[in-house]
């Protein structure tokens, strides 16, 4: 790189910073009111064939298509899914992983970056707790779905590689596959069930179990475990949950690792968004046997505050990772070293792992942990707001830093409206709210109703915001519900 080049880099990192100081300043509110297709014509009108010829003009384009109407995941009104705000020292590790542009995917691309990636990687295995006479092993993805994806995989292999179903040896698993079945809880992840697709696997391979509660029932997978070796089907794995999505419920982890283990069954347990739980210094207890699975997603973009994309598949036994290993005479010959390819369904990786090292280094592991235990702490807060208010119904007590609840507006005559209309009030409630763009909240579908969810991953979430997110959603809910009555009596709704 020339001096002229390295100029040229500090300016455009530089530019790039003052975008972001003037985003992050200028943002009021979570996202523009702009709507779709204000924002569809106004992208539709670039022409890509004809390029602006400076860096300048390129960053005020991307401001008036992109920064100015960007979600604000950091704002303190924006509570709708599981996106963080996230760590400074991650900041500084992407730009400096961008820059560099390192592939992490054999010794002589990656170098440190590999020893760096693995000592990472070495350091959660022992945070789950996997006995390292297994030589647990890792790997970083894009995300919780790559990662359950490439879990399952592993577990899939692992189960055709054994002797079928009263034979010595492991047959056609062409003729296996169909016979192949994941059993796991009614609010598993929808990465599941794409993953049984992708996988081959029969359109009706995933069993879902009714839950005791929000959690996975033990006793009930011990039967169906039963129930399935009885029909001759083959179970590839129990997928455990660390965190629902929706609930932030936690599956009684060790109690299902029992069950798995009498049954010689894998288990994966999905802490995509529970993972940070491994560093928190107060409920660290919510994951008890997890050390139980033979395999772990963890995201890190979502409880370890990191940016997108951070996640990592943690195997027990990292021999499992031989499932994933093709050999190319160019790249990882089979008779060369061990790289990190071998492990990975990807061939060129990002250096995401950066941006864990940079932030674990500053903050250290309980600094990350306090975090989000901020966040189940204000998560709580609200549940108690929302359940002492007379114009909201709370569904669930919040498990983790999620706040399930339903519009109760009251009407003319004072009495609250029915079932019926609150469910009706729901998705209209979150539109016109993410129509605004002040208030940003989420709407989901429990115990077969409709109802409006708040997301906490903000630490510092303060009370004022909270109530002001509370108050949009009581007006919206108030105008709506007129609404609605007025077009009942009118005979226009029925």
């Amino acid at each position: 790189m020339s001096s002229e080049t390295r100029e040229a880099l500090a300016a455009a990192l530089a530019a790039a910073t003052a975008e972001v100081s003037r985003y992050l300043d200028g943002r009021t509110t979570p996202r523009s009111p702009a709507s779709p297709s204000a924002l569809a014509a106004q992208t539709a009108a670039v022409d890509l064939s004809a390029p602006l010829g400076t860096l300048d003009k390129a960053l005020e384009e991307v401001r008036e298509l992109y920064l100015d109407h960007a979600v604000g995941y950091h704002h303190p009104r924006y509570l709708a899914h599981l996106n963080c705000p996230i760590t400074i020292p991650a900041v500084a590790a992407e730009a400096l992983a961008t820059s560099v542009n390192t592939a992490v995917e054999t010794w002589d691309q990656g170098t440190s970056a590999c020893l760096i990636e693995q000592k990472l990687i070495d350091w959660v295995t022992d945070l789950i707790g996997f006995d390292d006479s297994g030589r647990p092993d890792g790997v970083f993805t894009t995300g919780g779905t790559a990662s359950n994806l490439q879990g399952l995989f592993t577990a899939r292999e692992d189960r055709l590689s054994r002797p079928a179903p009263g034979s010595d040896d492991a047959g056609d698993r062409c003729a296996r596959l169909p016979g192949l079945r994941i059993v796991t809880g009614e609010h598993a992840h929808l990465s599941v069930v794409k993953a049984a697709r992708l996988l081959g696997l029969a359109p009706d391979a995933v069993v879902t179990l009714p839950g005791d509660g929000d959690q996975m029932d033990p006793a009930t997978l011990d039967r169906m475990l039963s129930t399935l070796a009885d029909a001759g089907h083959e179970v590839a794995a129990v997928v455990a949950l660390a965190g629902t999505t929706d609930h932030g419920a936690i599956d009684p982890l060790r109690a299902v690792g029992e069950v798995c283990r009498r049954h010689d069954v894998w288990m994966h347990v999905d802490a995509a968004y529970g993972g940070g739980l491994l560093v928190s210094p107060t409920r660290r207890d919510l994951l008890d046997g997890i050390d139980l699975a033979d395999s772990v997603t963890v995201d890190f973009h979502k409880t370890f505050f990191l940016p997108v994309a951070a996640s990592a598949l943690l195997l027990r036994a990292g021999s499992g990772f031989r499932h994933s290993t093709v050999s190319a005479d160019y790249l990882n010959p089979a008779d060369g070293d061990d790289h990190a390819v071998d492990k990975s369904l990807q061939t060129t990786r990002r250096f995401d792992a950066l941006k864990l090292w940079m932030t674990l280094r500053v903050m250290g592991a309980a600094g990350i942990g306090r975090l989000l235990d901020s966040a189940i702490d204000v998560a709580a807060r609200i549940g108690r707001t929302v359940e002492a208010d007379a114009e909201l119904e709370l569904v669930r007590v919040p498990a983790l830093s999620t706040v399930l609840f339903r519009p109760r507006p009251a009407g003319a005559d004072g009495r609250p409206v029915s079932d019926a209309e609150s469910d009706a009030l729901v998705r209209p409630i979150r539109d016109a709210l993410f129509a605004e763009g002040r208030s940003l909240v989420a709407a989901t579908v429990v115990d077969g109703r409709p109802c409006l969810k708040l997301t906490v991953l903000d630490p510092r979430l303060a009370d004022e915001d909270v109530a002001a997110v509370l108050a949009d959603v009581r007006s919206a809910a108030r105008y709506l519900a007129a609404g609605m009555r007025e077009a009942t009596t009118a005979g226009v709704l029925t």
